[in-house]
């Protein structure tokens, strides 16, 4: 039989955990340890603080039942993941997570999202936490103003999640994190450098993973600024947006100009530009859960409700009343 918890329900048990006791485990003044509700199964989470705005995380359970977890919207840190065992499932938003399927996650709002534990099965996961201030001032100006970088900072905004292949080096930083040397002021150095030396290979993929920049040597600097305008027209006029040639005429560009000088610099066609933001937007509005799908639908400018969960479906691969039924609190 499934377990279906809320988040509510999960801190709540949570706070009601005991603390274990481990004979061959001893804390450093900067660590923290908390058990897994005895309700739930067995196991624990030792947190450590590195850095005003660095944690690390080890997280060691085993669940006693199939369980399911609904985590509603929420603001979410910088993020690395990477599981030693076991996997955390999901059938929508993020991939199941774990064997060479690691994480990385920018920070900004996370989407509500379902995730699925099998009885049995040990979960070893080494986490990052890190806040976006803390790696912006580390990481200077000049090297924040990056375009791979500037995904992993996006403030009130969806944030953006990569999962990269673990590599072997990525997997032996995360054992020797786990099994780490020393003890006190040495063990917290030790855990700082191994935390920044996987932080270097993550972003470094990230560099390599992203896309280069679009070529826009061959507009004219009032184009690109034209373009960016029509972009944020089409974020914010959802519910009609304007046809390409009301476009053209309102920034002054001829239609060949607008659509050309837009697929370059944004890598998408003005349809399909238009019909992503009013489907994120869409999305956003049923994970708050106070509106139908009918009235989300209409709210976007889809007057046919077949036509909407197609292509809803085709983007998050879930219904939008699957969608809507994530976000609410249903034991």
């Amino acid at each position: 039989m499934m377990l279906i918890l809320t988040q509510a329900d999960w801190d709540e048990l949570q706070e009601q955990a005991s603390i274990p006791q481990f004979d061959n485990l001893k804390l450093d003044d900067f660590e923290e340890i908390t058990g897994v509700p005895a309700a739930l199964g067995k196991g624990c989470t030792r947190s450590v603080q590195l850095l005003p705005g660095v944690g690390l995380n080890f997280y060691d359970c085993e669940y006693q039942q199939d369980m399911l977890v609904r985590a509603p919207a929420h603001k979410h840190d910088i993020q690395i993941g990477i599981h030693l065992s076991g996997f955390i499932y999901f059938d929508a938003v993020h991939p199941n997570l774990g064997g060479n399927c690691g994480y990385f996650s920018g920070s900004g709002m996370s989407p509500a999202y379902v995730e699925k534990h099998r009885a049995g099965e040990r979960l070893t996961i080494v986490g990052i936490d890190i806040e976006p201030d803390w790696l912006v001032a580390f990481l200077q100006n000049e090297q924040y103003d990056s375009e791979a970088l500037k995904q992993l900072f996006r403030g009130e905004a969806w944030k953006a999640a990569f999962y990269p292949t673990v590599k072997p080096a990525m997997r032996s930083i995360a054992q020797q994190l786990w099994n780490a040397p020393y003890r006190g002021a040495a063990r917290r150095l030790y855990l700082q450098a191994k935390v920044f030396e996987l932080l270097a290979m993550h972003l470094d993929w990230l560099a390599d993973a992203l896309p280069p920049p679009p070529d826009v040597s061959g507009l004219k600097p009032e184009t690109i600024a034209a373009l960016h305008q029509v972009k944020a027209i089409l974020t914010t006029e959802l519910e009609h947006p304007p046809s390409t040639a009301e476009l053209a005429q309102q920034m002054n560009l001829s239609d060949r100009t607008l659509q050309r000088g837009f697929q370059a610099l944004f890598g998408t066609t003005i349809v399909g530009c238009s019909m992503q933001q009013r489907l994120n937007y869409a999305e956003h509005l049923l994970r708050q859960g106070d509106r139908t799908v009918a009235e989300v639908a209409r709210f976007v400018g889809y007057g046919h409700l077949g036509y909407f969960a197609t292509i809803f479906k085709q983007r998050f691969g879930m219904m939008p009343s699957e969608c809507l039924a994530g976000k609410k609190s249903v034991l």
